[in-house]
């Protein structure tokens, strides 16, 4: 045996340490006190990281989609009318599918409701080329045509592919596997679309797309509301995630639209009602030439106005308002009118009595409301005018020499005293004046503060033109043109300011 055995003999035996175990280093007057860690676990294999990447950007998209579709509703839920409801669905579907531009058409089952052709990056012109594509060969029309009763549940396959599975992309946004399809038409390729009629191929070749995608606006208690289609300016189509998402935010865009037709229906009878109660038309009384304009609120207000003719050639002249709004401060201006005509006939040359018996009226049959008036009788052939306020604003006179408010006496309205009673006031006119009687809401639409509202008023109507001060209608129109913000005077019932809610209007003129 050799030095080697030899040494091999005199070497002390220890136990193998693990391969993997780091050598401690040996330190004179110390004992190592931390073990050495133990052997690590084998790394994971490139299957299981490919899953868990899998499922991170699964979760990931599952999560952008529905950040996406909430902002898409919040910005749904703030829409004020049913056209902006409609222009919001058409921008936020061009979003979800990808879409640059697009349609949609109501076309309610029900004949009351209203009628609706909006289009997104779409002129007057283009929606009226689109509707000259035959009915059968649209796709959105051909959507409101095939309108079942009831809208019926796909299981989770769109209509247009029932009977083959969705792809893997249709569930990435998570909840129930299944969700009400809606009926779809998709063109993939307008241009090469032999099925097509050629005036849709012509149509869409002049108007600059090149596919498109329709599908309808419905609710399960509304099953015929419209239809949307939007445009590609390429050869595309939606995937089956895209068409998901849309059928999400379209239950939510069809819920909202129908809000919005439901109030269109509600403000449209409402006022019919309204107008029901007013004059049809201004009587014609020989030296007088009236005009008049009635600008109603969303919610429906009390705001009246009348001209009537009365004995020996003379006219009664009125405007007031009851407080408050919707049907019952309808009908109660109704019946106040009415009883303000028949004072009028018996005692109309008082206008302190009309409105006395007026204030004893609201009192005994209605104390729990309280409304304006102002009452003229008026004298054409001498231009001699006798009027009484309640609580209202003082008449405007315009003529070519003189833009001036009336000096009335201040009065509350009808129904805040236990008895109402203020002296009248008599005016003369000099020939080709007009009296402009007004309500307080055209004030209110202004925006401004009732001192600056006045200086408005009267400012619009002393800039009107010569032409203008000699015709009534011209007058009316020039003073709600300038007193009103933009907008405001087309009757559109939206506020003249944030935060506010827009009045009935009535300005009535009568020039001798």
């Amino acid at each position: 045996m050799g030095v080697c055995d030899a040494m091999q003999r005199e070497e002390p035996r220890r136990e193998n340490a693990p391969m993997s175990a780091p050598h401690r280093s040996k330190v004179a007057g110390f004992k190592p006190v931390i073990s050495p860690p133990q052997q690590t676990a084998p790394p994971a294999s490139d299957a299981s990281s490919e899953q868990l990447a899998a499922v991170h950007d699964r979760l990931a998209s599952w999560v952008t989609d529905l950040t996406t579709l909430q902002e898409l509703a919040e910005r749904l839920s703030g829409t004020a009318t049913l056209d902006d409801a409609l222009r919001e669905t058409l921008r936020a579907g061009a979003t979800l599918v990808g879409a640059q531009r697009g349609l949609v058409a109501l076309e309610p089952a029900d004949s009351e409701s209203p009628e609706r052709t909006i289009g997104l990056g779409l002129g007057r012109a283009d929606i009226g080329e689109l509707e000259t594509v035959p009915r059968n060969s649209s796709s959105y029309a051909r959507i409101l045509d095939g309108l079942p009763s009831v809208p019926e549940p796909t299981d989770g396959i769109r209509a247009r592919d029932a009977g083959t599975a969705p792809d893997e992309d249709s569930d990435l946004v998570p909840g129930r596997g299944e969700y009400r399809g809606y009926p779809e038409i998709t063109h993939p390729d307008i241009a090469t679309d032999d099925t097509l009629d050629p005036r849709h191929r012509e149509v869409a070749a002049r108007l600059g797309y090149a596919a498109s995608y329709a599908t309808r606006i419905a609710t399960s208690d509304t099953p015929r509301i419209g239809a949307a289609v939007w445009l590609y300016d390429e050869p595309a189509e939606p995937t089956a995630r895209q068409r998901h998402l849309l059928g999400l935010y379209l239950r939510c865009a069809s819920e909202q639209i129908a809000r919005h037709l439901e109030l269109a229906r509600t403000r449209a009878d409402l006022t019919a009602l309204r107008e029901g109660l007013l004059p049809s038309r201004l009587p014609r009384v020989p030296g007088v030439t009236m005009a008049v304009r009635h600008l109603t609120g969303p919610r429906g207000g009390g705001d009246w106005y009348d001209a009537l003719p009365l004995p020996e050639g003379a006219l009664g002249l009125s405007v007031g308002g009851v407080t408050g709004s919707g049907p019952g401060t309808v009908a109660a201006m109704g019946r106040l009118r009415a009883s303000l005509r028949a004072y009028a006939v018996m005692e109309g040359e008082d206008p302190v009595a009309v409105l006395s018996d007026l204030e004893l009226l609201l009192r005994l049959t209605e104390p729990a409301r309280s409304a304006t008036a102002l009452f003229a009788y008026a004298e054409p052939s001498v231009r001699r005018i006798l009027l009484a306020g309640a609580g209202h604003c003082p008449p405007l006179i315009v003529g070519e020499h003189r833009t001036e408010y009336v000096e009335t006496t201040l009065s509350a309205p009808l129904g805040m005293l236990a008895c109402w009673e203020a002296p009248s006031v008599e005016l003369s006119l000099y020939e080709g004046e007009t009296l402009l009687l007004y309500s307080d809401g055209l004030l209110h639409r202004t925006g401004e503060e009732m001192d600056r509202a006045f200086a408005r008023l009267h400012s619009a109507a002393a800039c009107a033109p010569l032409a203008a001060r000699s015709d009534p209608e011209a007058l009316v129109d020039h003073v709600l043109r300038t007193a009103l913000p933009a907008g405001e005077a087309s009757g559109s019932g939206q506020p003249a300011h944030p935060g506010s809610e827009a009045e009935d209007v009535v300005l009535l003129a009568a020039r001798f």
